[in-house]
């Protein structure tokens, strides 16, 4: 499912590129950004929880996640709420600078359907969710985990939610980055 996602993703960064302006460009730089840091805390989760006999690809083997690793589960609503959008994770300003730049540029009637494609991608994100927390475990996994694991796991935390309450300087450096071209 994330590996499908980054197909709706890559459509969000293009809607910032048809736009044709700075502060698209800008909006660009800081989805790139926003989804590298959530993208990977989200796949630190799946690693943390391959083991010889368990593989954690299929969304039924995070059932009951909470109630067996409640950390592991916490780490993974915050990936799936920003990688939905939903605040105030980063993966919600990623979106809204696109949006808000598409909307500048003429394009609200792609942002409306972005937005409603985003949505229905709510239902895959947050069944995830739905299963770690409001599911019985159907087995005990084992986690693996290590110290460039945890490191892994503590920067693309802090990154989401620290930029999703301060996304200011984030589209700030972005838009001095792009004023040197």
């Amino acid at each position: 499912m994330l590996a499908y996602s980054s197909i709706a993703h890559a459509g969000y960064i293009l809607i910032g590129i048809i736009t044709g302006t700075l502060q698209g460009t800008a909006g660009v730089l800081t989805y790139l950004l926003i989804y590298a840091f959530m993208n990977m805390g989200a796949f630190a989760v799946i690693i943390m929880m391959r083991s010889e006999d368990f593989r954690g690809d299929k969304i039924t083997d995070y059932q009951g996640l909470a109630k067996t690793h409640p950390l592991a589960a916490a780490l993974m609503l915050v990936f799936m709420f920003s990688l939905t959008g939903i605040p105030p994770t980063a993966g919600f300003w990623g979106k809204f600078y696109i949006f808000m730049a598409a909307v500048n540029a003429g394009y609200t009637w792609l942002v409306v359907v972005a937005l409603i494609f985003s949505v229905i991608s709510a239902y895959f994100y947050l069944r995830i969710v739905i299963y770690m927390y409001m599911k019985e475990p159907k087995e005990t996994v084992r986690l693996t985990t290590s110290p460039t694991l945890g490191l892994a796991l503590a920067i693309t935390l802090a990154a989401v939610l620290i930029i999703g309450v301060f996304p200011d300087r984030v589209i700030e450096f972005a838009r001095i980055a792009l004023n040197g071209f």
